[in-house]
């Protein structure tokens, strides 16, 4: 996700939000769909974290990344598409970090420790926020998609259709307080954990 960050940034300082997909597509679809591995290592034990949390956040973000943005263009130019993926990147970044040098080197400086269990605060708000709001400008357009493979299959209609105008934006709403909440607990007993070292 550094990489996205990077290209993000870049395309951004250099051309406008209106570039922002362009530059960072190939390695966004790469980096979300890899993240799938995450519920494979929660499923199998190899990682602490509950699937209940992380299952919900890499199916919304696999939802997005494929069934709306590559799937409508349409989407791919708007703003939204930049805050998005600065909230996906710096996110991924710091937790990426964090749990990186504390498996390495047994313990993450207490500014990295912070940073995880703060930038939430901001960053899921504003990332959930794009999320659904690139849902909503993918209406118009998925009920006549005009992906061939999509249309094809389909027969000319969607059936992202029901999925997407009733479903997605209630899930991704209803989804966002639970890991709000989850991330708020985990922030206290992370931070008073690190008080008390």
């Amino acid at each position: 996700m550094a990489q996205v960050l990077y290209y993000a940034v870049t395309a951004l300082l250099g051309g406008g939000h209106e570039g922002v997909y362009a530059a960072v597509e190939r390695p966004l679809q790469l980096a979300q769909t890899a993240a799938v591995m995450e519920i494979l290592h929660g499923l199998v034990g190899l990682v602490r974290s509950p699937v209940t949390a992380t299952l919900p956040q890499i199916g919304s973000r696999l939802f997005l990344t494929w069934g709306i943005l590559w799937s409508f263009p349409e989407t791919q130019s708007h703003i939204l598409v930049t805050s998005l993926v600065i909230s996906w990147s710096i996110t991924e970044i710091i937790r990426y970090s964090f749990f990186g040098l504390k498996e390495t080197l047994g313990f993450a400086p207490s500014w990295l420790l912070w940073l995880r269990y703060s930038t939430f605060l901001i960053l899921y708000p504003t990332g959930i926020l794009s999320e659904v709001g690139l849902i909503y400008i993918a209406l118009p357009y998925i009920k006549y998609p005009r992906n061939t493979l999509l249309r094809c299959l389909t027969n000319g209609i969607s059936p992202l259709t029901t999925f997407t105008h009733v479903l997605s934006p209630s899930v991704s709403m209803f989804q966002g307080p639970h890991m709000f909440t989850y991330m708020l607990a985990q922030r206290k007993k992370a931070l008073s954990k690190a008080k008390t070292a």
